[in-house]
């Protein structure tokens, strides 16, 4: 224990063995050395956590047997009050008074001050009046000055509280650690968001609440990065008629991401502010509260939210330099003559390696591992409410285009699409499996009349695939349509779907778009209105022209997708295209067949620069159709005989699709995994 804390606590045990002849005056005396001391104990303990049933150590048993008399006078509510007003002093006390250690048998309480044995409680009125005992006027031979010094605020103690607010403010009523919220009281306090605070509003007082992002300065002054989502905001503490030097100390040592309340004056700088997103105003802070404290962080959000375009610098020149050492390496073991100049080439092509690491590189994993942290990056927080965007869009494109939201089982008796991909659970006595898609159910809501459907709702795929575009779960956006004529009816609706998301996304969410791309630098998605449709015999006839190798019936690889998708963007200069006809081979046994081709099918397929967006088609509605395209696909039927059963009684020509929300969204703003667009990502290896 360090040697502030442990002079004053000598000091404090010896008044608490010799408590009960101390006049009032020892008792002030007391009261502001326990004061000092317990200010600086609640900053030692700020870094100690308190788990239920810890055994504390023996210091802080003998520590907190020697503040605990204090609390315990006839009148114990100012000593109470300082106890519990410091959060880390107030939980580690407790902790301390509960442990068996503290708790103190009957038979052992001579040793004990006799203090101790009176209750924490309010004095009664009898009490406040009932005169001083005889044994404690014995040093009543202080000097006279001294006592009526003192006789003053003894007569104020048993004034009510709301007396109070008339006297100056203390340091703790403009800052400090706050108490725990439990939600006792609520305040009629307004609170400011932080990307609405300013040069509109100068002049004007603010309560705001925000993170810390950093703290500058040193003396007299100091400034802080306040952060709140996105946004952030320059705060000034200077010391002056109110804001004492303890005052601008406690705000110097805030830590990176706890969270405070400020209150203060509103102010214009003559300069722009360029490290905060508000250029044109700062708080100057005239109180702040800590909130809640953060420990120290495992990644800085700095670091996290770092342009990607710095890191890929970063890179490509530590390569280049690794590159040139292991040629120089290369030189050293074979020539002999010149081992001198080239050691020197090495050593200093060594630290130019060194010197180029400017830069902290968080990698996806320690991110993933960090997630509630780098959720935190501006980045990250526009991501998450373009998410948001992306599925109101969605939903309210087609609930003005007369679909019913529906919400369909994700645990069935059967395998959704009859696959190997999926996830088998315990169900009771039996088995029972996660739905790999709601396209069954929907189905079924067509055959039930509702005519058009659609869903938003978890999708699982027990696919061991560890890759960029690949998780196990995911958000699925699927729709499902009767028409008339031909499945184009339906083709047209997707089709105006995703131009109206596109469209809403450009118009209202702008700057989270414009956040996105400070740390991903990509470029707007091109798209034409009708969208371009081209029939898969035309896409491998495009590939073919261009040296790439394409079966008529076979399936689009993940790296012929990508190099389509060059090849579109260059002859149709668009990102957004529609591809139709794909091969039976390449579909499900629900699909129909192409009635000019069996070998192909009504289906079709979305692409957003160069990957697979969405799947759909036009699905068998004719149940001995049905059964043969199911006994033709290598499917059991009795393993989906509901799902069979739905077609007897009738059906409507239907069609439908499928969309990967993550998937989506990455591919809309060009980033490079699918985790970023996934809050807390499921893939085969993190669960």
């Amino acid at each position: 224990m360090s040697e502030e804390i442990t002079t004053p606590v000598k000091t404090l045990t010896f008044a608490a063995q010799n408590l009960l002849p101390l006049q009032s005056e020892d008792l002030e005396n007391i009261r502001a050395h326990l004061t000092r001391t317990l200010v600086v104990l609640n900053a030692h303990l700020q870094t100690r956590t308190f788990v239920v049933g810890e055994r504390l150590s023996l210091a802080d048993i003998v520590l907190s047997q020697s503040i605990f008399p204090l609390l315990h006078l006839k009148k114990p509510q100012s000593f109470e009050k300082l106890v519990t007003q410091h959060k880390n002093l107030n939980r580690w006390y407790n902790s301390c008074i509960n442990q068996p250690s503290f708790k103190i048998s009957p038979e052992d309480q001579e040793w004990i001050p006799k203090a101790i044995q009176v209750p924490i409680s309010e004095p009664t009125k009898e009490e406040e009046q009932k005169p001083e005992q005889p044994k404690v006027e014995e040093p009543k031979k202080r000097e006279k000055p001294k006592k009526e010094k003192k006789e003053k605020p003894k007569k104020q103690r048993g004034q009510p509280q709301k007396e109070a607010p008339k006297e100056e403010p203390t340091l703790n009523e403009l800052f400090g650690v706050l108490p725990l919220n439990n939600s006792q009281s609520r305040e009629g306090r307004e609170y400011t968001p932080i990307n609405k605070i300013t040069s509109q509003i100068a002049n004007s007082q603010v309560w705001i609440r925000g993170r810390v992002y950093n703290v500058r300065g040193k003396g007299n002054v100091c400034f802080i990065l306040l952060r709140h989502q996105e946004y952030t905001l320059q705060l000034v503490v200077s010391k002056g008629d109110e804001v004492t030097k303890q005052f601008v100390v406690f705000a110097q040592k805030l830590g990176r991401e706890s969270i405070v309340d400020v209150y203060g004056k509103v102010n214009q700088p003559s300069e722009h502010i360029s490290g905060a997103t508000q250029h044109d105003a700062e708080v100057h802070v005239q109180k702040i509260f800590l909130v809640s404290a953060a420990a120290q962080l495992p990644i800085l959000i700095e670091d996290a939210a770092r342009p990607q375009q710095l890191i890929s610098q970063q890179e490509e020149e530590i390569l280049a330099i690794s590159e040139k050492i292991h040629n120089v390496e290369s030189q050293l073991a074979s020539d002999d003559q010149n081992k001198e100049q080239l050691q020197t080439e090495l050593d200093e092509l060594v630290k130019a390696k060194s010197a180029a690491k400017k830069f902290v590189v968080v990698d996806q994993s320690t991110r993933l591992d960090n997630r509630i942290i780098d959720l935190r990056t501006p980045a990250n927080q526009a991501i998450f409410r373009l998410q948001s965007g992306v599925g109101r869009y969605f939903r309210e494109f087609l609930l003005k285009e007369d679909f019913v939201e529906i919400h369909s089982p994700k645990i069935n008796a059967a395998k959704s699409e009859g696959g190997a991909n999926v996830f088998t659970v315990s169900y009771f006595s039996g088995s029972a499996y996660l739905a790999q898609s709601p396209q069954l159910y929907k189905q079924m809501a067509i055959c039930s009349d509702l005519e058009r459907v659609f869903e938003i709702g978890p999708v699982f795929r027990a696919e061991d695939s560890n890759t960029h575009r690949h998780l196990t779960e995911f958000i699925g956006l699927d729709l499902e349509m009767s028409f008339y004529n031909h499945y184009h009816e339906v083709l047209d609706v997707i089709d105006g779907l995703f131009v109206s998301i596109f469209e809403a996304l450009e118009t209202n969410n702008s700057s989270e778009l414009e956040i996105v791309r400070q740390q991903f630098n990509f470029e707007p998605l091109k798209y034409l209105k009708p969208s371009l449709r081209i029939q898969f015999p035309e896409a491998v006839k495009l590939l073919r022209e261009n040296g790439v190798d394409q079966g008529d019936f076979d399936d689009l690889s993940t790296t012929n997708e990508k190099i389509l998708g060059k090849l579109v963007r260059e002859k149709y200069d668009t990102d957004f295209y529609i591809l139709e006809k794909f091969p039976d081979a390449a579909r499900p046994f629900y699909t129909m067949p192409d009635p000019q081709d069996p070998n192909y099918t009504n289906s079709y397929d979305l692409f957003i620069r160069g990957e697979e967006i969405v799947s759909g088609g036009q699905r068998v509605h004719d149940i001995e159709l049905l059964k043969k395209r199911v006994t033709a696909k290598g499917v059991q039927l009795d393993s989906i005989a509901p799902y069979i059963d739905a077609f007897r009684y009738g059906a409507p020509p239907h069609a439908g699709a499928g969309v990967g929300l993550e998937r989506f969204l990455m591919l809309y703003l060009g980033l490079p995994n699918i985790r970023k667009t996934s809050m807390f990502p499921r893939d085969p290896s993190r669960l």
